[in-house]
């Protein structure tokens, strides 16, 4: 049953790229992403509950929980959607994103001592020129510095998370983790709010659709697996499945959105995909 976790995780994490916009048409991001981890926080609270997993934890399990929430669902969302709402390309944002795997591999050798393979090391290469492909350069687009750097803060943040969570000793439950990573995001965004902007949220339709996607599809569903596979798995191999969702989010805004798929496009899936396999082998 695991062997499919990466498969779902691929499938659900690129269809957030399908409904992040339609939420910043009807919200701003940091308000949007509030709203997102208050429910998500509340979500995985009554789930502990219903699994008696006692939701008390020590002060070093509190801290780490909420600073890996804040990289994640705080630094690296909160990058990605205000890059969005300002005007930068989809693809652009999601292949800047998709650089995670090759630093994660730099750094999880000094940090997690980890042992990074050149077989490794060419499988994620491989799937950068495939993700890069896919996209293309989207040349002739207008990004702004703010969208750029806001972007690269998100890489930053999720190549961080990602390696501070598999370097966390503590057994917590998932759902109580995960309650306090939300909590974590959700507070971020706040103090955002609080000191530099304006919250608005339309509760429209389409917001409300494509929100209730991202709590129930991709909070509760893709970044739990996310989560269990860094726990079982080194970080550098499980971060190289990532190359799969730009991809992926094409095919899917061709499927869903009517979006152009070009013989350019289908050789960089499947590079993608034989640079993903050979990274995640033994």
């Amino acid at each position: 049953m695991t062997r499919i976790f990466p498969f779902i995780f691929v499938l659900l994490w690129s269809s957030a790229f399908i409904t992040t916009k339609p939420i910043i048409d009807n919200s701003d991001p940091f308000a949007a992403l509030a709203f997102r981890f208050f429910f998500v926080a509340i979500g995985f609270y009554l789930f502990s509950v219903y699994s008696k997993n006692s939701i008390f934890i020590n002060k070093k399990n509190l801290v780490e929980s909420i600073i890996s929430g804040m990289l994640f669902h705080g630094l690296y969302l909160g990058g990605v959607f205000y890059s969005i709402s300002i005007g930068m390309p989809t693809g652009i944002a999601a292949l800047i994103v998709t650089l995670q795997p090759i630093l994660t591999n730099a750094l999880s050798g000094p940090i997690l001592s980890e042992k990074v393979t050149i077989k490794q090391w060419f499988g994620v290469l491989l799937g950068f020129v495939g993700a890069a492909l896919v996209l293309g350069l989207d040349v002739g687009s207008d990004i702004s510095l703010q969208g750029l750097i806001a972007t690269i803060i998100a890489l930053i943040a999720i190549t961080t998370s990602t390696i501070w969570q598999k370097k966390l000793s503590n057994n917590l439950p998932l759902s109580v983790s995960n309650m306090y990573q939300a909590i974590g995001g959700c507070s971020f965004h706040i103090l955002i709010i609080i000191f530099f902007v304006e919250p608005y949220i339309v509760f429209s339709k389409t917001f409300f659709i494509a929100m209730s996607h991202q709590i129930f599809l991709v909070s509760f569903g893709a970044f739990t697996i996310l989560m269990y596979l860094i726990k079982k798995n080194s970080a550098s191999k499980t971060v190289s499945i990532f190359f799969l969702i730009p991809a992926t989010s094409a095919f899917m805004a061709w499927l869903f959105l009517n979006e152009n798929l070009t013989n350019l496009d289908l050789v960089g899936f499947f590079i993608t995909t034989v640079g993903v396999y050979i990274a995640t082998r033994d």
